[in-house]
């Protein structure tokens, strides 16, 4: 892959550290589950899939300690990918080896997801994205950026339009910088911006991530999603969800029952140093929010496209 966030060495996990993207390319190296977990934590590794796997990894450099299993699960909220992970890895003995396949799976289901998605976009497609679903944010390839990749690799000529993702800038940093790397065409714009180019017919499709799934088909992404899904509504164009199987959480039967991290007041007042909000004033920093299945078109895994989701659809998946 031209862009890796993860790479294992055997008695360490190198981390693409993408707090510092796009300016420089630099890895932070964990040796212990907690410094996996302080860097899931410090959003060094972020995106549900590549939190999973990085998990997946801390539990390894520990030898399946119970004190690794803890530290880990406290990590972040609201990505079942990482309890999924955690949960798999609970199931074996041989730590590095299953958690190198879990790597390797998300790769593939991320291929699979993608092969599906493209089914869904049409030749010259300017299609909307939110925060980053690329390679950065999984093992490799991607789920949301990896229906792009496909779609172009099948010869169609697509665009990408890139929110820039407010507070982190995931979107602007991390999305726009693997287009940019790969040659896939470009526009970077502020997200309240994808009313007017939806209202000036400028938009195609939009296609996001997703941290959580319920079992009704409720989609937890990061915060913004939502407000995209019903401009997308307003204005008859297709919003798809791109996801694997381990984003879904079957045991909870709808969004409200989803976690929603609240991060750090300071990502809102300012960035790397810089403050633009006065001093004293409250902050509201919800990490995600729920998209009702009711405005989603469609969710594509690695077994399919599930249309107009509901819980029978999605409860399909699993024969």
């Amino acid at each position: 892959m031209a862009v890796e966030a993860l790479r294992w060495r055997g008695d360490a996990l190198e981390l693409l550290d993408q707090r510092l993207l796009p300016e420089r390319t630099q890895y932070v190296t964990c040796r212990t589950a907690a410094e996996v977990a302080q860097a899931i934590r410090d959003m060094v590794v972020r995106g549900a899939p590549a939190i999973g796997c990085a998990a997946a990894f801390g539990v390894a450099l520990d030898r399946g300690a119970e004190t690794a299993f803890d530290v880990l699960a406290k990590s972040r909220p609201t990505a079942v990918n990482l309890f999924w992970a955690l949960e798999r890895m609970r199931q074996t003995t041989d730590y590095a080896t299953e958690a190198s396949a879990i790597f390797d799976e998300d790769i593939a289901a991320n291929r699979a997801i993608g092969a599906h998605g493209a089914a869904l976009v049409p030749d010259g497609a300017r299609i909307m994205t939110y925060c980053n679903t690329g390679a950065l944010a999984t093992a490799g390839y991607g789920t949301a950026l990896g229906v792009v990749r496909a779609a172009i690799e099948q010869g169609k000529r697509v665009s990408v339009i890139a929110s820039e993702t407010r507070p982190y800038l995931q979107g602007a940093r991390l999305t726009a910088w693997e287009c940019v790397q790969e040659g896939i065409p470009c526009t970077l714009v502020s997200d309240n911006t994808a009313g007017h180019l939806m209202s000036q017919d400028e938009i195609d499709l939009v296609v996001v991530g997703a941290d959580r799934i319920a079992a009704n088909g409720d989609v937890a992404n990061k915060i913004g999603t939502y407000m995209l899904a019903v401009l997308a509504r307003r204005h008859a164009l297709p919003f798809y969800v791109a996801a694997p199987l381990s984003t879904f959480d079957r045991k909870i039967t709808d969004g409200s029952q989803i976690p929603i991290e609240e991060r750090a007041a300071d990502e809102v007042t300012g960035y790397r140093g810089t403050r633009w909000a006065p001093q004293g004033v409250q902050v509201r920093n919800p990490a995600f929010d729920v998209t009702p299945a009711a405005l989603v078109s469609a969710i594509v895994c690695e077994k399919g496209i599930v249309r107009e989701p509901n819980l029978e659809r999605v409860r399909s998946l699993w024969p």
